[in-house]
């Protein structure tokens, strides 16, 4: 489960204080698939390793694009990117957080 692999998780309110922004560009960011929110009791949850330097990760908002392109719907991405996969051998997100863009988005095209 997403919730156990996920060290530390962030509210709208405190991703928008960590991007010096408010919660509604938050918002847009999450629309636009430069973040993401997963439901904990409810509350939309960021994972606080998507934002770096202030910033979204980059690489993440072209992977999900891509996963979405290829069929898979919001939940089924976000469950795609911290299960392991066999091509990477790591999770997608831990790859695309080392820098590893290309070999995510190969793999998430086999899915396709």
């Amino acid at each position: 489960m997403i919730t156990d692999k996920v060290s530390s998780w962030l509210t709208i309110d405190q991703a928008a204080d960590l991007l010096e922004t408010s919660p509604g560009k938050v918002r847009r960011l999450i629309d636009e698939h430069f973040l993401f929110t997963y439901r904990i009791d409810n509350v939309p949850m960021i994972p606080a390793d998507l934002i770096i330097d202030r910033e979204p990760l980059s690489s993440i908002h072209g992977t999900l694009v891509l996963l979405n392109d290829l069929g898979l719907n919001r939940d089924e991405s976000i469950v795609w990117l911290y299960e392991m996969n066999a091509e990477l051998g790591t999770e997608p997100i831990t790859a695309l957080l080392a820098g590893h863009k290309a070999p995510v988005r190969r793999a998430a095209q086999g899915l396709g």
